[in-house]
């Protein structure tokens, strides 16, 4: 059976040769994918089968619940907790709290952004198998790394060996764990 490995890592040299892999593995069955790239690559994303991120939704929720929050705090402090008429204006002067529920609402949905990026990104990673491969350091300069894990249900180590072998990657090594 062997040491227990993280997975297979396949390295490429251009943009178009990590689409078409992509492309090959998605079609293969295997959902347990990750590209790395120097840049952007248009395309590979949808060809892996990543999902939209749902944190615009939790961001718009908490914005909301922050303005609500926001009106109902100044509401309750200037019309039921210490109402104070000044000049016969109504204490339920909605208009002078709009500020502050905007403030509020911008506020919350600040942090919400931000804890449900890391959150749903999985971060922090303290340990990430993949960077002690020393190929893996030309990642950010001008290889493209296509990584199946030990993890995806399809994963078996000789036979997605000899699949990624014959996508004619430069070279295909396991991640030790």
């Amino acid at each position: 059976m062997g040491p227990l490995i993280y997975g297979l890592l396949a390295e490429f040299t251009t943009a178009e040769e990590i689409l078409r892999a992509a492309r090959s593995v998605r079609l293969q069955g295997y959902r347990s994918v990750e590209a790395y790239t120097p840049y952007a690559v248009d395309g590979l994303a949808e060809e892996l089968g990543m999902k939209h991120s749902q944190v615009q939704f939790v961001v718009l929720v908490a914005g909301l619940i922050g303005a609500g929050v926001g009106f109902f705090m100044m509401y309750w402090t200037m019309a039921v907790d210490y109402p104070f008429d000044v000049g016969g204006r109504p204490l339920n002067s909605w208009p002078v709290f709009l500020p502050i529920a905007f403030e509020v609402m911008v506020l919350v949905a600040s942090f919400a952004a931000l804890l449900s990026m890391l959150y749903l990104n999985g971060l922090p990673r303290f340990h990430r198998p993949i960077f002690y491969v020393p190929q893996f350091a030309r990642a950010t300069q001008d290889r493209f790394f296509l990584c199946i894990e030990a993890t995806d249900p399809r994963f078996e180590r000789e036979a997605t060996g000899q699949f990624l072998a014959g996508l004619r990657p430069v070279e295909v090594v396991e991640v030790p764990l």
